[in-house]
């Protein structure tokens, strides 16, 4: 070995996160009209993170218990936390939990759930150690999805169709044509609720249609639920597509994340959700996955786990929870409403309807590249180079401000 220079020398500088880097560029701007349209979190109207009043009263309960402990957890997680987690996903009346073919993984958040699906999946599923089988992700989708595929092993990635610019709305014709094509087998990853970054999901009858192409094709879904509960407000209206499937006999996987729906962004609070055919299933499934995290993170950490799994298991808590989560959905719902008003009120070039259309955190708003780099350069508004902005980031102060800023952007470059 040469006595000097470094034996990393030959590692290239990996691009930084596009989200972290718009917020570290927010961060260092001094402009007091400043506006942070591209942080994927909560926000109150003051433009505050919020720690949601029933998890500051559980965190309370929990560091008075003396009974508990530092203790390593089972690998698969917080017993508690996973049945509940599965059961909010499921429903309280799912003949899957009742059939006891359901399992569930605690992972570290939704990426983490996702990884652990997509590492047994490549491990196991249609073949072992099979890399071929080709990953359909959503054009677009969260930047996320593809790496976390890639990553595990996967080949083939593979993108489906899913918004049409034109009518800023669901492209279901090619969706549907896209899984009519796919290879059998395929796994297609399907946004729960609140299409992370368009806004847009499928109606119930759409789900039906996908469903229905879906199991004609002997496709898997791999469903990713990071919002439930925060979309619309309602829990069972935001989990209908997972309902649905296991209602219609697939086998799948839900990646559910309580970042969003409880605040705990930093606990990195997860759950895969398991449903297979039978119980054996189930559990020759879960003894493999276990063994994929003893080697990846061994034991999964405690104290966010027991705040979500202490506030399922209490119907006072649980009661409170929903009202927490229903305060979030309706802020995020009016701040898309009083937008809308504002874009139309001030004549605003195009139709501003999908902004009211589309759900949950984000809203695609079809702004271009040019549109958007004026909207940073010379109005210091940071959103996301797709256009896709965090409608958590509009508040009463700033609305007129982003409005008509908006309005100056599509004027002047069209």
């Amino acid at each position: 070995m040469a006595a000097a220079g470094s034996l990393f020398a030959s590692v290239p500088r990996a691009p930084p996160v596009a989200v972290f880097q718009l917020t570290a560029d927010f961060r260092e701007d001094r402009d007091p009209r400043k506006v942070n349209l591209g942080v994927g979190a909560y926000r109150t109207d003051e433009g505050q993170p919020w720690v949601l009043p029933v998890v500051k009263k559980v965190e309370q309960k929990i560091a008075n218990d003396a009974s508990l402990n530092h203790e390593y957890l089972p690998i698969l997680g917080l017993p508690e936390f996973r049945a509940n987690a599965s059961r909010i996903a499921l429903g309280e009346d799912s003949r899957a939990i009742k059939e006891n073919r359901v399992g569930g993984v605690q992972c570290l958040g939704g990426t983490g759930a996702l990884r652990i699906g997509a590492e047994f999946l490549r491990r196991w599923y249609n073949g072992t150690n099979n890399t071929a089988t080709p990953i359909y992700i959503s054009s677009p989708s969260w930047e996320n999805h593809n790496a976390v595929f890639v990553n595990a092993g996967f080949k083939d990635i593979r993108a489906y169709r899913y918004w049409d610019a034109a009518k800023r709305g669901l492209d279901l014709e090619g969706l549907l044509e896209d899984m009519e094509s796919a290879p059998e087998f395929s796994i297609f990853v399907l946004h729960a609720c609140a299409h992370n970054p368009t806004g847009t999901d499928p109606t119930l009858e759409q789900w039906k249609q996908i469903a229905a192409v879906m199991k004609r094709r002997f496709l898997f879904p791999f469903f990713d639920s990071a919002y439930q509960g925060f979309a619309s407000g309602c829990l069972d209206r935001d989990a209908w597509a997972v309902r649905y499937f296991v209602s219609e006999g697939f086998e799948l996987f839900c990646a559910q994340s309580f970042s969003k729906n409880f605040g705990l962004y930093n606990e990195r609070v997860g759950n895969l959700s398991v449903v297979g055919k039978d119980a054996d299933n189930v559990q020759r499934v879960l003894s493999q996955m276990e063994k994929i995290v003893r080697t990846i993170w061994s034991n999964p950490p405690s104290q966010g786990a027991r705040i979500v799994a202490t506030t399922l298991t209490c119907p006072q808590l649980f009661a409170e929870w929903k009202d927490n989560v229903k305060t979030m959905a309706d802020r995020v719902l009016l701040m898309r409403s009083e937008l809308r008003a504002r874009l139309e009120a001030l004549g605003t070039p195009g139709t501003w309807n999908h902004i009211t259309e589309q759900i949950g955190m984000f809203s695609f708003t079809g702004l271009n590249p040019k549109q958007v780099e004026y909207m940073i350069k010379e109005k210091h508004i940071y959103l996301m180079a797709s256009g896709r902005i965090n409608m958590c980031g509009l508040t009463t102060k700033n609305l007129d401000y982003v409005a008509s800023s908006i309005h100056e952007a599509v004027t002047k470059f069209q």
